[in-house]
């Protein structure tokens, strides 16, 4: 039977933090709390996924999720090709080499699709877009609850349209990534609860709130705006299951402010604003995965050296009330705050 997201005991969502700050630890956590946990499928490949799905279910016997990116076209080469020799003198400094040709890259989606029909899973989301109705039936046809992440009402109409069982309404408060279908879209700015209320207008849907979600009067809001459940990542950054580093972990207490910005893989993503943002920000191109795998070398050594700031440091606006702890605690103490 095909999972009911408004029949979880409690009506969490674990965000799939690509990258690895979820681990399958913190999908078994979140399941023991009663939520639904996810995997990260995006930047992998289908058998590393594969690997992880078979971990997960070593460690909980509940419902979880798997997301997957869904690819994008081509970026403008000569836009790459002009950021990277503006990055070059900070590559240099560090003793890094950046890449000089960076090929075609849809994050393994046939392979992905296949492992999934193989060996289906109770519920896959899809962000940066959507799969094609075809695909999305042969989903639904071997049991798969699917989810589409939108951030507007227009997307919300198209995930409708090729089939999706449930929308992760995605407002601007949200960490990490903007999952707009287009890699230039500019993100809207239309507050969560707002944006709940524009997506419900459109779709009777169930809905999945995400964004800025660090209490229980958060919570709570968002289930009264309409959602079925919410979903929480940077509420889980510095849970003992994360896999985010120390210099993560930190840094969400550390730094004062968040911002958007392409300068790390090209895409509009929410992070802790660092000099990296202001430096280079105003001038990354909308070109994904391209910037993304351009900037990898730069990101990496920042990571080595836990220099925050030059890491991407993936956060919503909620960060400062990120708690420490296990996990299935931390989602049972904001479930707890938000019933009152």
């Amino acid at each position: 039977m095909t999972l009911r997201l408004d029949e979880l005991a409690v009506p969490v969502i674990g965000a799939p933090m690509a990258g690895g700050p979820t681990t399958p630890e913190l999908v078994a956590a979140v399941n023991r709390a009663g939520g639904l946990g996810f995997l990260a499928a995006g930047y992998r490949t289908a058998g590393w996924m594969s690997e992880q799905i078979a971990l997960v279910r070593k460690l909980t016997d509940r419902p979880y999720g798997v997301n997957l990116f869904v690819p994008s076209p081509p970026g403008d080469r000569a836009a790459v090709s002009a950021y990277r020799e503006r990055l070059r003198p900070e590559a240099e400094r560090w003793g890094v080499a950046l890449p000089e040709e960076i090929g075609p890259d849809r994050d393994d989606w046939e392979a992905k699709l296949a492992a999934l029909l193989a060996d289906p899973v109770p519920v896959v989301s899809y962000t940066f877009g959507l799969p094609t109705a075809e695909e999305a039936a042969a989903l639904r046809a071997v049991g798969t609850l699917q989810v589409g992440t939108v951030t507007t009402p227009e997307e919300a109409r198209a995930a409708e349209a090729v089939g999706m069982d449930a929308l992760g309404v995605q407002g601007p408060e949200a960490g990490g990534h903007r999952g707009t279908h287009r890699v230039a879209d500019a993100p809207g700015e239309l507050p969560l609860l707002e944006l709940l209320a524009a997506v419900r207008a459109v779709t009777p849907l169930p809905l999945i709130a995400a964004g800025g979600l660090g209490d229980g009067a958060a919570i709570a809001a968002a289930l009264r705006a309409g959602a079925v459940a919410v979903q929480l990542g940077t509420a889980l950054l510095r849970s003992d299951e994360s896999g985010a580093s120390a210099a993560h972990r930190a840094a969400l207490t550390e730094l004062p402010e968040t911002a958007v910005t392409r300068a790390f893989t090209g895409r509009p993503a929410r992070g802790l604003r660092n000099a990296f943002m202001d430096r280079h920000g105003p001038y990354a191109p909308p070109a994904y995965p391209e910037v993304h795998h351009l900037t990898a070398p730069l990101r990496a050594a920042a990571t080595r050296r836990a220099d925050t700031d030059a890491m991407h440091l993936w956060a919503g606006t909620a960060h400062r009330l990120a708690r420490t702890g296990p996990a299935e605690r931390i989602v049972t103490e904001l479930w707890r705050g938000a019933r009152g």
